[in-house]
């Protein structure tokens, strides 16, 4: 019965023990290779982020606060886009708490037609989160 507990409880604080930063920006490199933008989003970030497009336009505003809204805002993009043929997305480069990638992705968007969109994402972490998104076209 004392093994088993000890497990239960290494399993729960395993759970709850903050990410360093290397494990957040290889997670987010990851799901991002695979499409899975509000994964990383939901498992990555904090519920007080700010996400920043410095090509405010007309569909996205320059600056986006909290996760509920940056969900609603990749909803947004994805209801926008008619197919994702491609994406790559860089190794990531850390420096202090932050870290930075580029996102690349050819797709066909409704109204639009064929992109091929190459930017520079830069995130800042604090207490185990990603508190920050700025991307640059």
């Amino acid at each position: 019965m004392g093994t088993m507990l000890a497990v239960t409880f290494h399993l729960i604080t395993e759970k709850y023990q903050k990410m360093t930063i290397e494990e957040i920006a290889k997670r987010l490199v990851v799901l991002c290779r695979q499409g899975k933008f509000e994964t990383a989003q939901q498992e990555l970030y904090s519920n007080d982020i700010t996400s920043t497009e410095l090509q405010a336009t007309e569909a996205f505003q320059k600056v986006t606060k909290g996760l509920p809204a940056v969900l609603e805002k990749g909803k947004k993009f994805e209801e926008m886009t008619e197919t994702m043929h491609h994406i790559e997305v860089s190794e990531p480069i850390i420096a202090g708490n932050s870290f930075a990638c580029t996102l690349r992705m050819e797709m066909t968007m409704k109204g639009q037609g064929h992109m091929d969109m190459t930017e520079l994402c830069v995130y800042e972490v604090k207490d185990g989160k990603v508190t920050a998104e700025t991307f640059y076209v």
